[in-house]
Order: structure tokens, then sequence, then C-alpha cells
């Protein structure tokens, strides 16, 4: 029988730095022999990346926002994730419904409670086995973002937003902390990378 691979989500506020640290999880997990797979959202699918494009770069009420998103979550659930999971793949997710809540919830003012349904409509039975959460206050990802050549609709927000995003991970973090692990985005990153290939060496879910 094939052991069930593990789920591994990457979540912060844009600029925090999450993205640089996926290569160094999966080379840790790389060298034990562990399979993996890299993933993203938005994306992840031919329809999750056309999605992607619409939501990043298009105009849209937060109603049509947060379904969308759900709608590239769930062909990104039946098309990759849980496949991968069921063959013992570990997955590397760079954000998850996590976001949403902290997105489209805290920094747009959607219903918590409606995302809720909507989570349960499309994953009632999989959660993430491990979050890691790279905080960073919402001046310094402005200041790294400020560097990039071009922003789409989310980096393009204000400081202000940035900080209900921010605040509503955080929250989530403290509500569960069995799931979340928090990390001072702030540290260079190498001292980041080191720390995560330790944990990398001795997790496994």
């Amino acid at each position: 029988m094939t052991v069930r691979g593990r789920f591994i989500t990457f979540e912060g506020i844009d600029g925090a730095g999450k993205s640089t640290q996926i290569a160094v999880v999966s080379n840790a997990l790389r060298g034990r022999a562990l399979p993996v797979v890299i993933t993203r959202e938005p994306g992840g699918t031919a329809v999750g990346e056309a999605l992607r494009e619409v939501i990043l770069h298009q105009p849209m009420g937060i109603g049509t926002e947060t379904l969308l998103m759900f709608a590239a979550r769930a062909e990104h659930l039946e098309r990759v994730i849980r496949p991968a999971l069921a063959e013992g793949t570990w997955v590397l997710c760079d954000r998850f419904t996590d976001a949403t809540y902290a997105y489209q919830s805290g920094g747009r003012g959607m219903s918590a409670e409606r995302i809720g349904e909507l989570e349960q409509w499309v994953h009632p039975d999989l959660q993430p086995d491990l979050t890691l959460l790279f905080d960073v206050p919402p001046d310094v990802a402005a200041q790294r973002l400020a560097r990039a050549r071009s922003a789409d609709r989310f980096e393009n927000e204000q400081v202000d937003f940035f900080a209900r995003v921010r605040n509503a991970y955080l929250e989530r973090a403290r509500s569960q902390p069995q799931r979340f692990i928090v990390i001072d985005g702030t540290q260079p990153a190498e001292v980041i990378g080191a720390r995560l290939g330790e944990l990398m060496q001795r997790w496994n879910g």
C-alpha cells in the first residue's frame, strides 16, 4: 500500500519571500529521496493558469474574485494535488485556501463564513499537513515589491491592505498552531533556508 504524500503550503503577504524558500524545502526533501512536486495557486493546471491571468490582471468584484479562486483550486485539487498525494508524492504549494481567508476576507472584506462554505464544498476532507507562514511587516514587503519590474493588481494594493492580510494570516496561525509554523521573513534568506533545511531533514508530518 502506497503511503500518502505530505501536503506543505507556503503562505505570506506579497513580498514576504516565501517563493524563494520553496526550492530550499524541495531540495531538502529530495535529499531524503522523497518524490516532490512544486505547484502554486492560483494556477498549477492549464485552467488554473488561465484563471490566474484573469484574477491578477482584470478588475472584478470580490464575489467573482473569490469564486474564481475556488474554481482554480477545484481543478488544481482534481488534476494535481490529490493524485500526487495518493501516489506518495509530497506536494509543495505556493498558497492555498489560507490565502483566500487572508486576501479575500481579511484584505477585501468577504465574509469568512462564505469562504468556509466554499472550502467545505471544494475540499472538506483535505487540509495541509504543514503551513509555513512567512511573516514580514507590510512596509518591508512594499520595499521589496517596489524593486519588481511589474506588479499585478494585488501587489499594487496599499500598505493598509497588506496590514489587514497579514493580521488575518497571523490570526489563522494562532487558531491552528498544530499546522502553522510562523517564520520571521525579515531574516536573511540564507538563515531562513538553513532553518527550513534542518526542519525538513526530520519532519514527517
